[in-house]
């Protein structure tokens, strides 16, 4: 008989695996919450309508569609279905799609919702997404998301605390990241300046590819989207800048003397960077003027994070999108937002082997089950264990003393309690440590302060 398996891309998750993923959840909600932000959730699927045209050309090809219930074929005609013109046909069969990201469903939300919130509106969200990517190593096709945004504000000051976030969650988690930053309207002053504007997409996705598959490929692909070759060597020594922020910054400004939405980029980078500076943000921030992140709602700023000592893509990105809301019929609501990558940091965290000891451990103390008698005993300081908020468990039957030991270390359990005929008379418990192997003789009150 065929073993049952799961879709490619996709993973099931042990007990000890869920404690890890809960600790980074808990860790990122928890500083979330400590800058205001409040919990929101949205369904897994939208209408098509509602994703379709958000991400570009290569993000709609990756949506999942959902199949119409019933018969989906029944709105087709023969000729429609003999022309196979799959993406009419799409349209037709599917009216919905699973979520590619938290932001758009967020912008949807936030248009339905607008007379329910208070602008600004900071809100956190964590769920998981799907996209139809090809898996490999750190590509899912479902994966979580946590996401922190503010809507509602113009202010780059949400951009600065957004990078302070940044740092707090990855200092939490210790993982060293590098963190780049660009701006679109950097991006667009480029396009200005080799008289290419109207080609700013085909520009910033081909850009964005630069590290994945090096600049004689970028070039290849800015030639096959119309750009000359005069273009391309013009674009050369801008996106291949050197030097510290700074110095690249007032590069730009010489370059963008004629480009004003050039110079407002550069303005907002330096404002972001000083904000950056006045609040001593602990993490390393390089301007990079080749991050796009290949997303068309980006009109600001843009964030990535890196993992400074694990070969892995980003796992922290975001920036600032001032007409997404527009879209869904609320014009002129700037908003800015982050999404760390669980799924990514998890790995992150499991090659550093950094996950701290504790969250190997479902349980803190086992109680050996000795028969009836014992059971009933036990039963009552179980209560009294869990009431303090210890995590604790009996073995559900009288088993050899061997395979309740057994199971106990297949449970990484830090301490195994037993209860026989001596100990219940003195109303004392042996608490042996699994990890040293020390065993003492305590009180009830003894133990719960141990454990504690």
């Amino acid at each position: 008989m065929q073993k049952p398996s799961i879709p490619k891309g996709t993973r099931d998750f042990t007990p000890v695996e869920m404690v890890r993923r809960n600790y980074i959840f808990d860790t990122v909600k928890i500083i979330f919450q400590k800058y205001g932000f409040q919990p929101i959730e949205t369904p897994a699927m939208e209408n098509l309508s509602t994703l379709l045209g958000k991400y570009g050309e290569e993000g709609d090809k990756l949506l999942f569609r959902i199949l119409n219930s019933g018969d989906f074929l029944s709105d087709i005609s023969e000729q429609e279905f003999s022309e196979k013109n799959l993406n009419r046909l799409s349209l037709k069969m599917c009216e919905k799609g699973l979520r590619y990201d938290l932001t758009v469903p967020f912008a949807r939300f936030v248009v339905q919702h607008q007379s329910e919130i208070s602008f600004p509106f900071r809100r956190y969200q964590i769920q998981p997404v799907w996209r139809a990517d090809r898996p490999q190593k750190g590509r899912y096709r479902e994966f979580y998301q946590c996401d922190v945004d503010v809507v509602g504000s113009n202010s780059l000051l949400n951009e600065a605390e957004l990078l302070q976030i940044i740092a707090e969650v990855f200092n939490a988690l210790n993982i060293r990241v590098l963190v780049k930053l660009n701006n679109r309207k950097i991006l667009s002053g480029i396009a200005e300046l080799i008289g290419q504007s109207d080609k700013i997409t085909d520009i910033t996705v081909a850009i964005d590819k630069l590290e994945k598959i090096g600049i004689e490929k970028v070039n290849e692909e800015l030639l096959s989207k119309g750009l000359s070759e005069e273009n391309i060597e013009a674009l050369q020594p801008v996106i291949q800048l050197s030097g510290s922020n700074n110095e690249k910054l007032n590069q730009l400004e010489i370059l963008f003397s004629c480009s004003e939405t050039g110079r407002d980029g550069v303005a907002e980078m330096r404002a972001i960077l000083d904000y950056a500076e006045l609040l001593k943000i602990p993490v390393p921030i390089e301007l990079d003027l080749t991050l796009a992140r290949g997303l068309n709602y980006y009109t600001g700023a843009i964030i990535e994070v890196k993992a400074a000592d694990v070969q892995i893509g980003s796992i922290c990105g975001g920036g600032r999108y001032d007409n997404l809301t527009g879209v869904f019929g609320l014009p002129d609501v700037s908003g800015v937002g982050i999404s760390f990558g669980a799924d990514r940091i998890y790995d992150v965290l499991a090659q550093l082997d950094a996950f701290p000891a504790a969250t190997a451990q479902t349980t803190k103390v086992l109680f050996i089950n000795f028969g009836a008698t014992e059971e009933k005993h036990v039963l009552q300081l179980l209560a009294k264990i869990r009431e303090s908020g210890i995590h604790a468990e009996i073995y559900p039957e009288a088993a050899k003393m061997k395979k309740q030991m057994a199971y106990a270390n297949s449970k990484s359990v830090a301490y195994v309690a037993m209860a026989g005929e001596n100990e219940m008379t003195e109303n004392r418990i042996s608490l042996k440590n699994m990890t040293t192997g020390e065993q003492t003789t305590v009180t009830p009150e003894e133990m719960i302060k141990i454990l504690s």
